[in-house]
């Protein structure tokens, strides 16, 4: 008598060998549906429309306009300047974050366990601060009158949300300040993930800790310096709460505006919601570029994400 020990290879599998781990998906998935995928299709419709107050209310049918919008968009100058505005400011908001987040990360690994501790408890309260709430505390600390910053530097009255570059300045320190905890937090984890052996190698050869960072740590940490970094992009190129809070909805005559705040000025200040779509879908497919094109260049290079 013949005991079956098991299953034959030839014997099918329950569920299909390939439709498993799209069952355990399925729930996100359709979450993700209904949470991403359905609003970017609507952004896009909207776009291709007249779709204004006088439709939204009734008074006037929708008509369709095809790439109306975006001819309407891309000939207006204000459009140029805002973009290369949101660029120059996002990129320098990525490198400053990175730098701060990357540096303290580094510290955490040298400071003892207490002074860690409160390292970190400070570092996570900023991040869990609300935007808004961090943005009017900055807004006090550099307040022209009753704010502590100007008193220490000796600046008198000085307003740093009335000239173009010196709001922008500020702005930037509240973004950093918001966003390099978790630049910090995770780059901390992935160093100490790194053997000690290899680290004590490098120090022993004579190596510097910049050339440690350089050369040893960053190409380890390749992968999460990439997660960071695309993170802080998306997050960076589309602020809105920063800008509009503490510059009053995009600094004087607007020379602080940035795509995301003059998307709503134009979506609902001025109720043209197809034009302020085309915005959105724009800055979308700026974002997918920039992602893509980064993950390119990474998978050429042989890295594994």
């Amino acid at each position: 008598m013949r005991v079956r020990r098991g299953l034959s290879r030839s014997s099918p599998r329950p569920w299909g060998s390939s439709g498993v781990p799209w069952l355990y998906l399925a729930p996100a998935l359709v979450v993700l549906g209904g949470l991403l995928v359905y609003p970017i299709y609507q952004l896009g419709l909207i776009s291709f429309f007249q779709y204004t107050q006088a439709q939204v209310s009734g008074g006037e049918p929708t008509t369709f306009k095809g790439f109306g919008n975006y001819s309407e968009l891309f000939s207006d100058s204000q459009f140029w300047q805002v973009l290369l505005s949101t660029v120059l400011f996002a990129g320098a908001c990525v490198v400053s974050t990175l730098a701060v987040g990357c540096a303290l990360a580094v510290l955490l690994t040298r400071v003892r366990a207490l002074p860690r501790l409160v390292l970190m408890l400070a570092a996570l309260g900023a991040w869990a601060t609300p935007a808004v709430t961090g943005s009017t505390v900055w807004l006090l600390l550099f307040d022209p009158d009753f704010g502590p910053v100007n008193r220490i530097l000796g600046l008198g009255d000085h307003s740093w949300t009335y000239g173009r570059l010196s709001a922008f300045f500020l702005v930037l320190l509240e973004v950093v300040w918001c966003s390099f905890p978790f630049v910090m937090v995770t780059v901390y984890a992935g160093i100490r993930a790194v053997p000690s052996e290899v680290l004590e190698a490098a120090a022993l050869d004579g190596a510097s800790q910049w050339r440690i960072w350089r050369s040893v740590l960053t190409p380890m940490l390749r992968p999460i310096l990439t997660v960071v970094t695309i993170q802080s992009v998306i997050w960076d190129f589309k602020v809105f709460t920063q800008i509009y809070v503490m510059t009053n909805g995009g600094g004087i005559a607007g020379q602080n505006l940035v795509l995301n705040v003059y998307a709503y000025q134009q979506a609902f200040a001025a109720s043209k919601y197809s034009l302020g779509s085309a915005i959105g879908v724009v800055m979308l497919l700026m974002l997918l570029a920039v992602t893509l094109v980064y993950l390119r260049l990474l998978r050429r290079q042989g890295e594994e994400l």
